[in-house]
């Protein structure tokens, strides 16, 4: 094995993950020839084929399959050692990416993101704030705010808090469709919601709680357009207390609480960490600030 070059594994394991070469390429910082070169380099040290070559991307052949859990042995054994001996005596520096439901991602920890690289000039901060599941073992996040709590795989679930939700609608849609007084009486207006088979979480499934006979005029898979569209006057909608006290006011697009004491969801914001990096110093510190900063911002969580 004198020939084996032992960083030819993050190459393998950012294509075993991704599928693709280009987007492996993207997350190391490289160009694709480059992973294509290392593979094939690795392929021929092992002299074995790691992937079947397809039009959809890249699949582990059964030796692939082998080397992966190798593979992620070793980087777990690296993280490791980084967590605990590597940059002890240095700051917090590199970059850590945050996965956040867009709502979250958008309206709670992006207006406070500054306080973190203020105090950290040299951590990189990626906020990805979209509607979907990241997976920590891909990789596709260095930590995640998720709606449950993980029930398999080497993850740490930190609790950050319940959270309530209420139905909204504009000042406008009101005036125009006149006061809702009864959960009876939302079959009669407009309600906007999720595109069903795009739901990534069974806890977003809100539809049925609020009322049986629902119009779900407007779908997105998208809860910051679903605050859009609510504000401009298409319907009510289910929104996070968090977001909806933001555009609260008296013009046609504010917001206003719709039978607040008749129909409240109570859900719940973990924070998931993998277990191999969770003592990494830019880990760590990113997920201890966002905790302090669900602390210190918990009222407008259970803003009843």
């Amino acid at each position: 094995m004198a020939d084996f070059e032992w960083s030819d594994l993050r190459f393998f394991l950012a294509v075993a993950r991704t599928g693709r070469l280009t987007v492996a390429a993207a997350r190391l910082g490289v160009e694709h020839s480059t992973v294509s070169r290392r593979i094939a380099a690795l392929e021929a040290t092992l002299g074995a084929k790691l992937f079947d070559r397809r039009p959809h991307g890249y699949g582990l052949t059964a030796a692939g399959e082998r080397l992966m859990s190798a593979a992620e042995g070793m980087e777990s054994l690296a993280l490791t050692a980084q967590g605990t001996i590597g940059g002890a005596d240095l700051g917090v520096a590199g970059t850590v990416r945050i996965g956040a439901p867009d709502g979250f991602g958008t309206f709670f920890l992006a207006p406070r993101i500054a306080v973190l690289a203020e105090t950290h000039p040299d951590l990189d901060i990626q906020l990805l704030a979209m509607p979907r599941l990241f997976s920590l073992s891909k990789r596709e996040a260095d930590l995640a705010i998720s709606l449950s709590r993980p029930k398999e795989g080497r993850l740490h679930a930190r609790k950050l808090t319940d959270y309530r939700l209420h139905l909204y609608a504009s000042r406008g849609y009101l005036a125009r469709h006149g006061a809702i007084e009864s959960r009876a009486a939302l079959e009669r207006h407009a309600f906007i919601g999720y595109v069903d088979e795009l739901i990534y979480a069974p806890e977003l499934d809100y539809a049925p709680l609020v009322a049986k006979d629902l119009r779900v005029r407007v779908k997105s898979s998208s809860l910051v357009a679903q605050l859009t569209a609510a504000r401009g006057g298409a319907g009510v909608c289910v929104l996070p207390c968090f977001m909806g006290a933001l555009f609260g006011g008296e013009g046609e697009d504010a917001l206003v609480p719709v039978l607040k004491d008749e129909v409240s969801i109570t859900r719940t914001f973990w924070l998931i960490t993998h277990t191999d990096m969770r003592d990494l110093a830019r880990i760590r510190v990113a997920a201890d600030f966002i905790a302090e900063e669900v602390q210190k911002g918990r009222g407008v969580f259970l803003n009843s």
